[in-house]
């Protein structure tokens, strides 16, 4: 029986293969998921996305746990640094949800950023494919947390949290960084330390403000990962949010608007991957960086001048 076989019949051993076979880009990867494809677009994808330290881990699991005793199957994304010495996942998530349910409700897998720098690793989006074709009802992405704007979030999830502690400014930060406009529900987690109240007060306040611009009042949850207080209250408005967004319509725009971003995706990564093989073949860098060095051209007649050399065939 191939791999595939067996994934269809619901072995995760299986699925494990088929995300690493992903990930790693092996031949014949694209072909894999475009069979995954037709079988996919039911789960809902629910993004946590934050500063490190906010306890994201925690409140995924809180949540993993809170659906599964709903009977829901769940499939978690834990996204993690890099590795220095495997280039794989340091695994550190994986460790703290080991709490979870063993009967086959839940899945988790954690993924390397392999050097990506929108909180999501790579491969993220096209696991979920092969996870939402599986059968899972709900799929949690938890992304690594580099205390960015962490746009990747929004082009592959349905609902994105936004978690902050109280002591560390977080509330100031995200408006300065832009987290404000990719969170669906901010959740303040730790509330238990010092100026929690005063941070989530500053964020209704400031919520607001920005009430207009929006048709969801996105609410703001202090919560307690480690006594698991308010995350079934987390809970209630991310399924609050998914209900408002389908009923508004909102869902399949959005859907539609993720799908018109992977095909943009896929047809950059085809079209680089063709200009740097036709590149190696008609330029000698080396002698091109040279030429710009001493002043003799500039990048910006190279690059034109390379591009002409390079396109690609009507």
């Amino acid at each position: 029986m191939t791999v595939l076989e067996r994934f269809l019949e619901g072995d995760q051993a299986a699925l494990a293969r088929i995300i690493s076979y992903i990930e790693d880009a092996d031949k014949g990867w694209q072909e894999l998921l475009s069979r995954l494809y037709t079988r996919a677009g039911r789960a809902v994808k629910i993004g946590f996305t934050g500063p490190p330290g906010a306890g994201k881990s925690s409140l995924v699991n809180c949540t993993a746990k809170l659906l599964a005793a709903q009977n829901k199957k769940i499939g978690i994304i834990a996204v993690d640094p890099t590795s220095p010495f495997t280039g794989g996942a340091l695994l550190g998530d994986r460790i703290r949800m080991k709490d979870l349910p063993s009967d086959g409700s839940v899945f988790i897998r954690s993924m390397a950023t392999r050097g990506s720098t929108g909180g999501l690793a790579v491969a993220t989006d096209n696991a979920t494919i092969a996870l939402d074709a599986f059968g899972f009802d709900y799929i949690l992405i938890e992304t690594v947390g580099v205390g960015q704007v962490e746009l990747d979030i929004i082009n592959t999830c349905d609902t994105v949290v936004v978690i902050l502690v109280p002591e560390s400014g977080d509330a100031i930060q995200a408006l300065k960084a832009g987290l404000m406009e990719i969170a669906d529900i901010f959740a303040i987690n730790k509330a238990d330390r010092p100026l929690s109240e005063s941070i989530v007060a500053e964020l209704i306040s400031v919520l607001h403000m920005k009430a207009e611009k929006s048709i969801w009042e996105i609410p703001v949850i202090p919560t307690e990962a480690i006594n698991n207080k308010n995350t079934d209250l987390l809970l209630e408005k991310i399924l609050a949010h998914l209900d408002f967004s389908k009923q508004t319509g909102h869902f399949e725009r959005h859907r539609r608007e993720q799908i018109r971003r992977k095909i943009f995706d896929i047809l950059h990564d085809r079209v680089h991957e063709v200009i740097i093989k036709k590149l190696g073949a008609v330029a000698d860098l080396d002698r091109l960086v040279g030429e710009i060095f001493e002043h003799r051209t500039d990048p910006f007649r190279a690059g034109e001048r390379l591009f002409h050399l390079t396109q690609i065939d009507s």
